[in-house]
């Protein structure tokens, strides 16, 4: 079954319907289960897997033995299963990764993206709008019959069979949009949501993992926990994830680079992680250096009528340094 939606009639800019319903279609799930299961994900990523408790959901990350990301994940149970939700592009990269090491534990690895529907809720009525056809979302992780909630903020996270997703988009009355509008709520957020392009590039604490509860200082031993804890302990990390807006001409991609200004014009400023784009709009989340003033300015490179500045955080970098 083929999931239909659309491109929403506004702008990220533009205060939303009072109910969305997004076809998360960038985003994938990889199915981990097995008598293992647990131990072997907990020793492989940046997370406390053995504390989470089945209503809860992690960020966390998976990375190569230098310390450098192969992805960035939420992770969560359904019944006894491990989940991990990314990027579809980054399960291609990251699932062979660990199931060259799951062969020898008692732990299974799938990519179950087409089996799932991924759909996101916002809007002023979200909550209610769930609480009324789904059920009780108390919790971070729910559970109502085949259907999880994965609950953030005031937005929702629904993972339910392909077949039900017309249903629950009948009971909305209203479009199923494309996946732009949640993006830019996540990138709002300031969330590190890795694609394959940047694979092997970024240690953690360099999308900001640690301001969201993405490492574990004190478990166990896993992949790059040297790197990281380093880094932590003795300091060096010259970068973080900043949300950037603005506007540019040009089309833009994971791999435009984007200048920042200085005394002799432009230099080299860093790399977009992920980014929406409505017309010459642009919203993004890019890796800086970690000492770029707030009222810096930026362009997309080969775009010198691009203009671009910085927007807050909505968590704080130096309160998570100092613990």
């Amino acid at each position: 079954m083929t999931i239909s939606s659309q491109q929403a009639d506004w702008t990220f800019n533009d205060a939303p319907p009072a109910l969305v319903l997004s076809h998360l279609s960038h985003l994938g799930l990889i199915d981990v289960s097995g008598e293992q299961a647990r131990s072997f994900i907990h020793g492989q990523v940046t997370t406390d897997i053995t504390s989470l408790d089945a209503n809860q959901w992690k960020w966390g990350a998976h990375c190569d033995p230098k310390g450098k990301m192969l992805a960035s994940f939420r992770t969560f149970a359904i019944a006894d299963k491990l989940m991990m939700l990314m990027p579809t592009d980054t399960i291609d990269v990251d699932l062979p990764q660990l199931q060259k090491y799951a062969v020898f534990s008692k732990a299974e690895l799938v990519n179950v993206t087409h089996e799932l529907a991924l759909i996101g809720i916002s809007g002023a009525q979200a909550q209610a709008f769930v609480r009324n056809h789904i059920g009780d979302v108390s919790a971070a992780v729910n559970q109502h019959a085949d259907i999880t909630v994965l609950v953030d903020d005031d937005r929702f996270i629904i993972i339910l069979p392909v077949a039900q997703v017309d249903e629950l988009v009948a009971k909305a009355n209203v479009a199923l949009t494309d996946k732009t509008h949640w993006q830019a709520l996540e990138i709002k957020a300031g969330y590190p949501n890795i694609h394959a392009q940047h694979a092997n590039q970024y240690v953690p604490q360099m999308c900001n993992l640690q301001a969201i509860d993405g490492i574990s200082f004190n478990k166990g031993c896993y992949m790059g926990q040297e790197t990281i804890a380093r880094m932590k302990y003795r300091g060096g990390n010259k970068r973080a994830l900043y949300i950037v807006t603005g506007t540019c001409t040009t089309e833009i991609n994971a791999d435009t680079q984007l200048e920042i200004a200085d005394e002799d014009g432009f230099r080299r400023g860093g790399n977009i992680i992920e980014f929406v784009q409505q017309g010459e709009q642009v919203l993004l989340t890019a890796v800086l250096a970690n000492d770029t003033l707030e009222n810096a300015k930026l362009r997309v490179k080969d775009d010198e009528a691009s203009t671009l500045t910085l927007t807050p955080l909505p968590y704080s970098l130096l309160e998570q340094e100092q613990e």
